[in-house]
């Protein structure tokens, strides 16, 4: 990170230690800032005013709010609080809801970040998608946790390297937890019908149980009638300045749309 950058998007496998690096250099910032030796031969940061962190997984059961609502709840408190002369640690925001929605709020808050906040953010991630972002955010900037793969197996190295990662070895850190091999072996079929974006995917069947299976698919209408309220909800959409509105206004009002559709 220096004056250029505001913003490193970390990626890299389960287990690589992405949550301990985060951690490591907010510890670091303030042993630095209260006069103590660093782990390092050498450093030089600036002097922050605020550190804002959401690393981990936890809900509020007594105030019954879920995880996610906390997540969110937390990652406004630090837009909304945050200055240029703040520190912000997001690890892997978004990732209690659904894949799209958590993706379309994890770039949102990026870019919310770049733009309005300009403060000093690491921001942790599976969402390989949001590694192009450094293609329009100058400020952005892609590093990831090194690992390589021989024989089947993954090493971690454990070093900061340039560039996104190549994948997550999600299965990998799944066989090292000691899953059953069916299961790791089935997961590695529909991973990879997922990754060849196949519209369905292939089901598993047992060797003394073979069958003939068949689906009904359901051929939608091309000249199918759009509702009044789903053309309502479009004209909504069309009306929204995301420029103006913030992670949790734009969160709100898609639970206000899915309500109406």
């Amino acid at each position: 990170m220096n004056p250029e950058t505001d913003i490193l998007l970390i990626t890299g496998p389960n287990m690589s230690g992405k949550s301990t690096y985060m951690r490591q250099l907010a510890l670091t910032v303030v042993m630095a800032q209260i006069g103590c030796f660093v782990p390092a031969e050498s450093a030089e940061m600036p002097i922050f005013d605020q550190i804002f962190t959401r690393i981990g997984a936890s809900d509020d059961l007594i105030a019954g709010q879920s995880t996610f609502m906390v997540e969110m709840m937390e990652a406004n408190q630090a837009l909304r609080h945050a200055t240029p002369n703040s520190l912000i640690l997001f690890d892997e925001l978004g990732r209690g809801t659904a894949t799209y929605d958590g993706m379309a709020l994890a770039q949102a808050i990026i870019e919310y970040i770049h733009r309005e906040v300009q403060a000093k953010t690491l921001f942790s991630t599976h969402y390989h998608e949001l590694t192009v972002l450094d293609e329009t955010l100058k400020g952005l900037k892609n590093i990831h946790v090194g690992a390589v793969e021989k024989d089947g197996e993954v090493v971690f190295l454990h070093k900061m390297m340039e560039g996104p990662a190549d994948k997550s070895y999600g299965i990998h850190v799944a066989k090292i937890a000691g899953l059953p091999s069916p299961l790791l072996e089935r997961a590695a079929t529909i991973l990879s019908a997922l990754e060849a974006e196949e519209t369905t995917i292939p089901i598993s069947v047992h060797h003394e149980e073979v069958s003939e299976v068949h689906e009904e698919t359901e051929q939608l209408s091309l000249f199918k009638e759009v509702s009044t309220e789903e053309l309502s909800v479009i004209d909504t959409l069309k009306k929204m300045n995301l420029l103006e509105m913030t992670p949790l206004d734009a969160l709100n009002m898609l639970h206000q749309l899915q309500k109406r559709i």
